[in-house]
């Protein structure tokens, strides 16, 4: 269960259902961070945008890095 609401993906409309047919497409499935933006979609592609903007100036093994020490100082265990 979610601690957040999202949109299912049965019941996506609009932008919400675009952005989730984009990842069925390319994935086979819809990540939990596409459905956790699914309240306000809006917001999502400038979140991709930000997300390429940091990795592209870093290789893809620090970027991996840095994620994971971020997520051990949240005590994240997703």
């Amino acid at each position: 269960m979610a601690y957040i609401k999202t949109v299912p993906i049965d019941q996506a409309e609009g932008l919400v259902s675009e952005q989730y047919k984009v990842d069925l497409d390319s994935r086979g499935y819809v990540p939990n961070f596409t459905q956790a933006f699914s309240i306000h979609p809006e917001i999502y592609d400038a979140w991709l945008k930000l997300i390429g903007a940091v990795r592209s100036k870093m290789r893809l093994r620090r970027f991996e890095l840095v994620t994971f020490a971020a997520a051990m100082v949240l005590e994240c265990t997703y």
